[in-house]
C-alpha cells in the first residue's frame, strides 16, 4: 500500500483550533484526584493481601492487584507523556518511582520504546510494537518469519490472548535486560530490583509457596491480560506501513490509530487510550480533554478527507483478530 504525502498546513489548522480550545492546558485537579483514587486501590490491595494472608481468598486480591498495576502503568504513560506535570524532572521522578518501584516497570524502557512507536506508529520497520518477534503484523513480516514467529503465526489470532496471559511477565524481564543501557541504569535498577525484591518477599513470607505462586501466577497473568487488552484495540488491524509509504504528521497518525466508543466506563477502563487518534495528534494532552478534542479532530479529518476510525469495545478486538488472522495466512500452507 503506497499512501502519498498531502499538505502538511491541515495539521497546522488543527492545531490551532485544539490550542484555541484550551485543550493543551494542564488539568491539575484531575490528576490529583486520579494519581489519589489509584494509590489508594494499590496501597488498598496490598493492605488487603496482608490481611487476608494464608488463604485462597488472596487469589480474588491477585486480582485486585492486576488491575491497580494496569492503572499505574497507565498513569505512568500519562507521565511520560508530560501530561501531568510540563518540566522533565517531575515527570522522570515520578514516573521511575509508579514505574520502577510501583510496579517492576523501567520508566526508561518503556519510554524510549513508546517514543518510537509514535514518531512511526505500525511501520514495519520503525516501530517497536510490531516488530515480529512472536506475531507478526503483515504478510510479509510472515513471509520472513523466523523463530517462534514462523512457529505460531499461522494460529496467533487464537493465541493472542493466551499469549497476553504472559504479558506481565515479559514486562519485568524485558525492563530487567534493558537497564544496563538505560540513562540513569543506577537509579532504575535500584528501584526496580527493589520491587522485585519487596514483592517475592511479600509473597513468599506471608503465603506458603504452593500459595505464592498461585498468587503470582494469577496475578501477573491478569495484569499482563489486561495491560495488553488496553493497548491492542487501538492499531492493531488498522494500515501497515513500509518504507514506500510516504505520510505527513496528520495523516501517519490518524490512518493507523482507530477510537474504542463505549462511554466513560471504557474512558476508565483504558485510561483514556480509547481516544487513540486524538492522543496521537497531540501526545500530551491530558487525558480529560481527549473525549472534549474527539468532535474537533474527526469534524476536521472529514472536512480534509482523511478516513477516521472508531469502533465498538468488541468490534475493535474483532478487527484486531481478523487483521492478525489474515497476517499469519502464509504459515498456514
Amino acid at each position: 500500500m503506497t499512501i502519498t504525502a498531502e499538505r502538511t498546513s491541515d495539521f497546522t489548522t488543527l492545531s490551532q483550533r485544539i490550542k484555541a480550545a484550551g485543550l493543551l492546558d494542564r488539568r491539575p485537579g484531575y490528576y490529583a484526584v486520579r494519581l489519589t483514587l489509584v494509590a489508594a486501590l494499590y496501597v488498598g490491595g496490598w493492605v488487603a493481601f496482608a490481611t487476608v494472608g494464608a488463604s485462597w481468598w488472596v487469589l480474588a486480591i491477585a486480582a485486585v492487584l492486576a488491575v491497580a498495576y494496569a492503572q499505574v502503568a497507565l498513569v505512568a504513560h500519562d507521565l511520560a507523556h508530560k501530561q501531568v506535570f510540563k518540566g522533565r524532572r517531575w515527570s522522570e521522578a515520578l514516573g521511575m518511582l509508579v514505574g520502577n518501584l510501583g510496579i517492576g516497570m523501567s520508566y526508561g524502557w518503556w519510554m524510549n520504546k513508546h517514543t518510537r512507536h509514535h514518531a512511526n506508529p505500525n511501520h514495519e520497520d520503525h516501530d517497536p510494537d510490531v516488530a515480529p518477534d512472536i506475531l507478526v503484523w503483515s504478510t510479509r513480516q510472515a513471509e520472513n518469519a523466523k523463530g517462534l514467529a514462523r512457529l505460531i503465526g499461522g494460529h496467533q489470532a487464537q493465541l493472542f490472548f493466551p499469549l497476553l496471559l504472559l504479558e506481565g511477565f515479559n514486562l519485568h524481564v524485558s525492563s530487567a535486560r534493558a537497564i544496563p543501557g538505560v540513562k540513569r541504569r543506577w537509579l532504575e535498577g535500584i528501584l526496580l530490583y527493589g520491587h522485585i525484591a519487596l514483592y517475592l518477599a511479600a509473597a513468599f513470607l506471608l503465603l506458603p509457596p504452593g500459595m505464592a505462586i498461585a498468587f503470582i501466577l494469577v496475578h501477573q497473568a491478569l495484569f499482563g491480560l489486561y495491560l495488553g487488552c488496553t493497548f491492542a484495540p487501538n492499531h492493531k488491524g488498522m494500515p501497515m506501513l513500509t518504507a514506500e509509504d510516504e505520510l505527513d504528521f496528520l495523516r501517519k497518525q490518524v490512518l493507523t490509530s482507530r477510537n474504542v466508543r463505549g462511554g466513560v466506563w471504557v474512558d476508565v477502563v483504558l485510561g483514556g487510550l480509547n481516544y487513540q487518534i486524538e492522543h496521537h495528534l497531540f501526545p500530551n494532552m491530558p487525558t480529560p480533554n481527549l473525549r472534549k478534542a474527539q468532535p474537533i479532530v474527526e469534524a476536521h479529518c472529514r472536512e480534509i478527507g482523511v478516513h477516521y476510525e472508531s469502533a465498538t469495545f468488541v468490534d475493535s478486538y474483532a478487527q484486531a483478530l481478523r487483521h492478525l488472522h489474515a497476517a499469519g495466512a502464509p504459515l498456514r500452507g
